[in-house]
């Protein structure tokens, strides 16, 4: 079963607004049987919105819109529908009765435009909304579903959870449709790829394998659809189970959302161990990744943020002729960042990175993206470079993401 999603406004097309509501809306969709077969943006203009219906309802039975349903009259989404499906706007005493009751609740004054919102196209179905003022509105037509929602974020999750999904399953025979996600670190797509040839190859036509590769990160999907959930369940998990047999931890970090931070958490939470960095080109960002998730303060004690020569002097004990002779983008540097964090800081292991993120600060010998990680315990430190040479933002996001899966790698003994 196919559905298409259409995200209307302006604000989306130039950038202003980021379209989170469709990737919440196909994860949803996915978990309850339903393929997106594509997202549309489109601008607040009629023409726009109806020639992306009629491409969306050509390959789509579903077809769910978010955006357009204010009272102001950059949204032209309701009558544009109202329009497109040949209908009259009909004033529903109901919903003006809850808008009414909505806008008392918070002191806000009434207005003759918010008297709009409550007319709404005679042919179709309204949803009422209990988190703010525009009704959601289904159209029934020659068998295929529309359904028109609110751009607010919460408002538009509200409506899907607690209405369409369910009545869409109700309304339509749905495939299951079931995810395992193997999560990659320390080699890009084409070596994993080399590595699981042979099981991708054998696939039987209802499983797909797809890799997901960002910044230091690697995600091997395999979606399997069918009637049977628990069969499909059992097929993936046994693919998934050959998958990482041949991967091994050297690459396999997690599943499906598990993230590096998580990872390192578990582990160090395993041993009852800590953990403390020391970051130059990285700026704070990998305490801020093992920050990002609750409990961490159980296993993280801090960390420091070491710009300049001499805060790697005087905060953690980098000797200045060390500097003077290897710089400070280097096996030497890094390594006594790395000692001297966790002897300063009293943790059982250690991240430190040092490198030149750019886009300038490079030389011949050192040039932009030249980036030094070392990992530590209490009497080991394993030093290792990178040349990453890509823009700034991207240097960082390797770096922090590459320091923690050797740290990974270093507990766990691969390194």
């Amino acid at each position: 079963m196919n559905c298409t999603l259409i995200t209307i406004g302006d604000e989306i097309l130039i950038g202003q607004t980021i379209d989170t509501n469709s990737a919440w809306m196909a994860k949803e969709l996915n978990a309850a049987g339903i393929s997106v077969f594509e997202i549309i943006s489109v601008s607040d203009n009629a023409q726009h919105i109806s020639d992306a219906l009629d491409r969306a309802f050509t390959t789509s039975d579903i077809v769910l819109t978010t955006g357009g349903l204010g009272p102001t009259k950059d949204d032209i989404t309701k009558n544009t529908l109202a329009a497109y499906f040949g209908a009259e706007l009909k004033f529903y005493e109901d919903i003006w009765k809850d808008i009414e009751t909505y806008m008392a609740k918070r002191g806000v004054g009434i207005l003759e435009s918010h008297k709009t919102m409550a007319m709404l196209p005679a042919n179709c179905e309204v949803i009422k909304n209990e988190r703010g003022t525009a009704a959601a509105m289904w159209f029934n037509e020659k068998g295929k579903i529309l359904v028109a929602m609110p751009g607010v974020p919460h408002e538009m999750k509200d409506f899907m959870s607690r209405v369409v999904i369910q009545r869409l399953q109700q309304r339509f025979t749905l495939s299951a449709i079931v995810h395992k996600t193997i999560m990659c670190a320390g080699a890009g797509e084409t070596i994993l790829a080399d590595i699981i040839k042979d099981i991708e190859n054998s696939l039987p036509p209802h499983i797909k394998l797809a890799y997901l590769p960002s910044y230091g990160i690697v995600k091997l999907r395999l979606t399997a659809k069918g009637a049977n959930k628990a069969q499909l369940t059992h097929e993936v998990e046994a693919l998934s189970q050959k998958m990482v047999e041949l991967l091994t931890p050297k690459f396999v970090f997690g599943y499906d959302d598990e993230e590096l931070p998580q990872t390192l958490g578990n582990l160090l939470l395993r041993q009852n161990a800590t953990l403390v960095t020391a970051e130059s080109c990285t700026g704070g960002l990998i305490a801020h990744q093992l920050t990002s998730f609750a409990g961490s303060s159980r296993y993280y004690k801090g960390g420091v943020v070491s710009y300049s020569n001499e805060l790697k002097q005087s905060l953690l004990g980098v000797k200045p002729e060390t500097l003077a002779q290897y710089g400070a983008v280097s096996e030497e540097t890094v390594s006594e960042m790395a000692a001297g964090v966790v002897e300063r800081l009293q943790a059982d292991y250690a991240v430190a990175v040092s490198g030149i993120a750019g886009p300038d600060g490079g030389t011949p010998e050192k040039p932009v993206g030249t980036v030094w990680i070392a990992v530590a315990g209490k009497s080991r430190i394993v030093a290792r470079k990178f040349q990453f040479a890509r823009s700034r933002d991207i240097n960082i996001e390797l770096s922090a993401n590459i320091a923690l899966n050797e740290l990974r790698k270093f507990i766990i003994g691969i390194i």
